[in-house]
C-alpha cells in the first residue's frame, strides 16, 4: 500500500517507523496527523462464505433465521442468507490492521480501543460477496496524553456497487518503552506463525472514486414489521446475554482480531485495564440481534451507530451478563422509517454511551 504514497517525507517516516527505529509519540503523532485524508484500498478482495456468514451470526448470538436458513430469507426477500449487520468488523480488521502496519505506524495494537462506531449500509453483506474495501484516514486530534482518530472505509461488491460505509472512532497511545516484564506477557500471548502468509493482489488502487461524495443510502424494508403496528416510545422486549472467557476467545477468532486484552488477564491488567473485556464489535452486533429480532430483518437496519462508554469486563471463571433494554424512539409516517434507541448495561454501568438504529418499515 505503501507505493500508493509519493511524498518523500512520508515514505521515510514510514520507513523508519517500520524498521523499528524509535520515535517519539510527538514525532508519530506528527506522522499521524499528516496522513489526514490519505486514501488507500485493500489489495486483495474478501469473499463473503456461507459457513462465514453462520460463524459471524453466532459468535454476536443471533439466531436469526436471516444468518442460517437460505428458504427463510427467500421469504424476507434475499437470495441468500445475509451477514448480521457487524459483519463487516471481519473485514474491518484487515483493513485496519493494514492501516496500523503500512500507513499510521508507532502504534501497538493492544494499546488501540475503539470508542465510536457508525455504520451505514447500502444493501445487506450476503454470501458470494466479493468486498473490496476502501480506507481513509478522516482525522486526528489529541486529548490528555491520548492519540483520537477517525477512519473510514467505503466497501464495494464485485459489481462495483456501494455496500456500506463506516466510520470508525480509535483511542490510541504511541509506542513507548514498555516495560520487559509486559513485554514478555505479550510475547507468550500473541498468536505466533513461523512467516506471514502474502496472497495475492486482485484489486490495484488508487481510484478516482476517492474524490466522489460519499455514496447515498437508499433503505429497502425487506422483511420489516409493518410500520402502523409500531408507536413512539414503545419498548423492545428486554434481552440479557451472557459472556464467558469461551466467547471472548470464540469472537476473537472468528474476527481475526489479535488483541490480547480480549482472551489474556495479565495483559488487559498490564495495559491499564480492571480485567478482560469484550470486544466493542461483540457488544455492538449482540445489540444489533436484539434489534433484528424485533424489526423482523436485520437488512431493513439502514444505519447503526454506537458511542462506547465502558468495556464489558469478563471474568477468567465465571460469565457476565449484559442487559439490553430499548424503545422506539422516533417514527415518520411519510418514509415509514424510525429509529431505535438502545440501551446496554452491565450491573449499573452503561456500556453504550448512545446507541441508535435508523430502520426502514414495511
Amino acid at each position: 500500500m505503501t507505493d500508493q504514497i509519493d511524498d518523500p517525507e512520508i515514505l521515510a517516516r514510514i520507513a523508519k517507523l517500520k524498521s523499528g527505529e524509535k520515535m517519539t509519540p510527538e514525532e508519530i503523532a506528527e506522522h499521524t496527523r499528516a496522513m489526514v485524508g490519505y486514501n488507500y484500498t485493500v489489495d486483495d478482495f474478501y469473499e463473503v462464505g456461507r459457513e462465514e456468514v453462520r460463524k459471524h451470526a453466532r459468535a454476536v448470538q443471533s439466531d436469526h433465521p436471516a444468518h442460517w436458513d437460505e428458504n427463510v430469507a427467500a421469504r424476507l426477500g434475499h437470495d441468500t442468507l445475509i451477514a448480521a449487520p457487524t459483519y463487516i468488523s471481519v473485514l474491518g480488521i484487515i483493513a485496519q490492521r493494514r492501516l496500523f502496519e503500512d500507513v499510521v505506524t508507532g502504534y501497538d495494537v493492544w494499546q488501540v480501543m475503539q470508542s465510536d462506531q457508525r455504520l451505514i449500509f447500502h444493501q445487506p453483506v450476503k454470501v458470494g460477496d466479493r468486498l473490496v474495501c476502501d480506507v481513509s484516514l478522516e482525522s486526528f486530534r489529541q486529548s490528555m496524553g491520548t492519540d483520537m482518530m477517525v477512519t473510514k472505509n467505503i466497501v464495494w461488491n464485485q459489481h462495483h456497487e456501494p455496500v456500506l460505509t463506516t466510520f470508525t472512532s480509535l483511542v490510541a497511545r504511541p509506542s513507548v518503552d514498555v516495560d520487559p516484564d509486559v513485554l514478555d506477557k505479550l510475547e507468550h500471548v500473541m498468536m505466533t506463525i513461523d512467516r506471514e502468509p502474502q496472497s495475492a493482489q486482485t484489486v490495484f488502487g488508487p481510484f478516482e472514486r476517492y474524490n466522489d461524495p460519499d455514496p447515498s443510502v437508499e433503505p429497502k424494508p425487506y422483511g420489516a414489521i409493518d410500520f402502523d403496528s409500531l408507536e413512539v416510545g414503545q419498548s423492545l422486549p428486554a434481552v440479557t446475554k451472557k459472556l464467558t472467557l469461551g466467547n471472548l476467545v470464540n469472537f476473537a477468532g472468528v474476527a481475526g482480531d489479535p488483541n490480547p486484552i480480549h482472551f489474556s488477564p495479565e495483559v488487559a491488567t498490564s495495559a491499564g485495564l480492571d480485567g478482560m473485556v469484550a470486544h466493542g464489535m461483540q457488544t455492538m452486533g449482540i445489540g444489533a440481534s436484539v434489534i433484528s429480532d424485533f424489526v423482523g430483518d436485520p437488512a431493513a437496519v439502514y444505519e447503526y451507530n454506537v458511542r462506547f462508554t465502558s468495556p464489558v469486563y469478563v471474568p477468567a471463571v465465571g460469565y457476565a451478563e449484559i442487559d439490553f433494554t430499548g424503545k422506539v424512539k422516533s417514527l415518520d409516517p411519510g418514509t415509514r422509517r424510525g429509529v431505535i434507541a438502545l440501551v446496554a448495561k452491565q450491573g449499573d454501568r452503561k456500556i453504550f454511551g448512545r446507541a441508535q438504529a435508523h430502520v426502514q418499515f414495511a
